[in-house]
This record gives structure tokens, sequence and C-alpha cells, in this order.
């Protein structure tokens, strides 16, 4: 071999080897850890005179919400800012009574408002960024127009609000009626949207929102306070004209026959045996049918038992909502002419909505009326006393019903078995 042939080959190697080191040293940059830099700390509240003032205005601003300040250790600051105390312990104590006035506020006094049948999610995000948000308001002394502005914004709870400074102490049901429905308020949504369905149980009225203004009103029958509705919210999906009656299971324990001459059939569907009700003028959701999936299969409906309309306490159904002159709102909903073309025959027919409409049904026993007035009404599932218990962190002893007299068959019976029982005992 030459040594130029020799060389070349030397050289060449050189550069391979100066190449794959120059790849390798490419590698070993790749996969080397970045180190990232850490977030920063969240912010924390730094309290002052000024600050811890602010904070106890706006505790003592809360009984005008229908909460208690002492709730939110109102004393344990009152005693600080007048005789000092350990900073830990001031900004500690500071700090709790904040964040439980804000998320109070945010999310209602009462927590898990299933308990009283509430099923309405409204989404709380300022939740999630709860301690970042308080500390930056107390940080840049904004804490009262943060916490002002946690509170719903409905005109109809700042009416309640309102009702509340004005009643007199004395009236204790009027005041616990709007303290419930304040509470009830702040599990709300706070963005209700523009167009929308309200179904009030106590009022036993529906109303229409039309461009977020009353449009329409009708009267409604809901659930009685053994089959309650539930408060919910959701969307109409669809309008069923001339619906069949899937009978539920409530209806079916009340042991009623239920005839094929009044449209009854049996039929199985997915192996499990259903009783359904033909569409027709005895069908038990009358001629309309206003959907919205929800978990509770509640739904609005017409009826041809007319008369329980003209109750003054229309609770009275199974948990839906029977709702007068349906046709006309289904009109509010849906094309009219649609609507009008279905009722003129028996057959059922599916609408299903090009927008689908929210739902909310709830249960103010305090509310505005068309004046703005606000107006107490029933309590039909005797929930308010449990509230305000609730409310004030108290136990709930629910009042004594009085003992019914049975009925004569019943005392009969109940004077024969004791006879039998007890031979001894003299007989009335």
């Amino acid at each position: 071999m030459s040594r130029a042939l020799a060389g070349g080959l030397l050289a060449g190697s050189v550069l391979l080897l100066g190449a794959a080191g120059i790849v390798l040293m490419r590698a070993e940059e790749k996969t080397a850890p970045v180190v990232a830099e850490a977030p920063p700390p969240p912010p924390k509240p730094h309290w002052n005179s000024d600050t811890l003032h602010q904070l106890l205005a706006a505790i003592d601003a809360s009984r005008a919400e229908g909460l208690r300040p002492k709730d939110y250790q109102r004393e344990a600051l009152v005693t600080f800012l007048a005789h000092g105390g350990y900073v830990g312990d001031i900004e500690a104590t500071a700090t709790s009574a904040a964040h439980m006035l804000a998320g109070d506020y945010i999310d209602g006094r009462i927590k898990h408002p299933s308990r009283f049948d509430w099923h309405i999610e409204h989404s709380p995000e300022r939740l999630t960024t709860l301690d970042v948000d308080l500390a930056n308001a107390v940080n840049n002394d904004a804490l009262p127009g943060y916490l002002n502005a946690l509170l719903p914004t409905d005109p109809r709870y700042a009416a309640l609000r309102q009702a509340y400074a004005d009643t007199p102490v004395s009236e204790h049901g009027r005041r616990d009626a709007i303290r419930a429905s304040m509470e009830r308020w702040r599990w709300m949504p706070r963005v209700l949207g523009d167009n929308y369905v309200w179904v009030n149980i106590p009022t036993y009225k529906l109303q229409l929102y039309r461009d977020g203004r009353q449009a329409a009103e009708h009267v409604v029958v809901v659930g009685a306070p053994k089959t309650p509705t539930p408060q919910l919210s959701a969307h109409v999906d669809r309008i069923i004209v001339n619906p069949w009656w899937t009978l539920p299971p409530s209806v079916l324990r009340e042991g009623k026959k239920y005839s094929p001459a009044k449209g009854y059939v049996w039929q199985k569907i997915g192996g499990r045996t259903f009783i359904r009700q033909k569409p027709g003028p005895m069908n038990a959701l009358g001629r309309m049918k206003i959907d919205m999936p929800n978990a509770w299969a509640i739904y609005l409906h017409d009826t041809p038992a007319k008369s329980g309309f003209a109750q003054p306490m229309r609770a009275l159904s199974h948990g839906c909502i029977r709702v007068q002159n349906i046709p006309s709102l289904a009109s509010e909903l849906y094309d009219p002419a649609a609507i009008d073309s279905a009722l003129e025959t028996y057959t059922m027919k599916s609408l299903p909505m090009r927008t689908k409409v929210p739902v909310y049904i709830v249960y103010f026993t305090a509310a505005p009326d068309a004046d703005g007035k606000v107006v107490t009404y029933g309590d039909p599932y005797d929930r308010d006393a449990r509230m305000i218990a609730a409310l004030d962190g108290i136990r709930y002893h629910p009042p004594a019903k009085p003992a019914k007299p049975l009925p004569k068959a019943e005392a009969e019976a109940v004077t024969v078995n004791r006879a039998v029982d007890e031979p001894g005992r003299a007989q009335p």
C-alpha cells in the first residue's frame, strides 16, 4: 500500500470518527435532562390593619345576605384588632375567615344541596382559583369588591336582599323563607342565558323567558309531597305530539287496573315487559310531551284531567309537570304551524328542537312577582325549616305530626286484636 493511500485512509478514518463524534455529541445534547424552572409559589394574603378592618366589615355585611357573621370568626378578629396578637395567628385566622366567606358566597353556606333534592349544577369555577384570587384581592386592597362580585347578580336575588332588610325581625316565617331562598340562589348558575323555561314549584307556575324578559306564564301541577319533583336543570330536546305513555314504577305500585279499553297495551322491549298507553284523548300525557332528557325522567306534559289546574295547592302529580295550555308553550318554543299540523291527528309525531332551550326547575318559597314585590309562598315539601337549621348550624327537629284517627274498619280490627292478645283488658 502506498504511503499516500494509507494517509488517505487514515484521514478518512479521522473524518468518519469525527463525524460520529459529532453525532454522539448531539445525541447527548438531546437526551440531557432539561431542568425546568420551578413555577413561582402561589401568592399568600398579607394582612394589615386596613385589610383586617375591610374583612371585618365584609363579615358584618354577610348578615344582609341572610348569613351569620359569627360563623366567620368575627369575635377572634375583633380581639386581634383591639389587642393584637401573634402575626402568624392573625394571618391564619383572617385567611381562614375570608376563605370561608368567599366560598359560601360562591357555592352557598349549605354544602351538598342534593340532600334537599337540589341537582342544579352551577360549575363554580371561582372555587378552583379562590386561594389565588383571594390573596390578590387582599394584597391589592380590593377585598370588598372581590367578595361582593361573588354573590348572585340576578335582580331576583337583589329583590330578596332588599325584602330581607325591610322585613321586621318579628316576622320569622317571612324572613326564614327569604333566607332559604337567598341560599338557593347561591346554588344557582350565575348565568342562566337569555332564553329559558323557569318552573318554581312553590308558585305552581311556569314562566318562559325570552331575551331575559318574561314572555309567557302557565299554571302547572307538580309532584305531590310523596313523589316530589326534583330541582334540576335540563334542555328541551324535542316536542312529542300525541305521545305514548310508559307507566313508571311509581304508578305501577299503586296496583290499579289498566284496561285495554283505555288504550293500555303490554309490550316487550329488550326482554322486559312494559305497560304503555296509546296516543288518544284519554292518554295520561294528553296531547303533548315536552321532553328534556335528565337522570330523573322528568318532563313537561299535557293532561286530560284539567281540574287539577284549578286547585289552590297543585302538588298532585307523580313527579312530572303538567302544564296548562301546553300547545301555546310549544308554539313559543317551536314552529307554530308544525305544532298545529301535528295536532290535527292522533298519530305520534316527534319534533326535534333546532336550538335546545334550558329548563330550570327550582324551589323558591320567596320570590318577586311581576311588579318586583317579594311574595312568600307555601312550602309544599316542608324544606325551609330544615334549611334554616342547616344555615344556623343547629340540629333539625321536625315538628310532631298530630295522630290521625284510624278509619272505622281499622279501629274495629285493632279492638278485636287487643281482645285476643289481652283477654283481661276491659273493652271500651
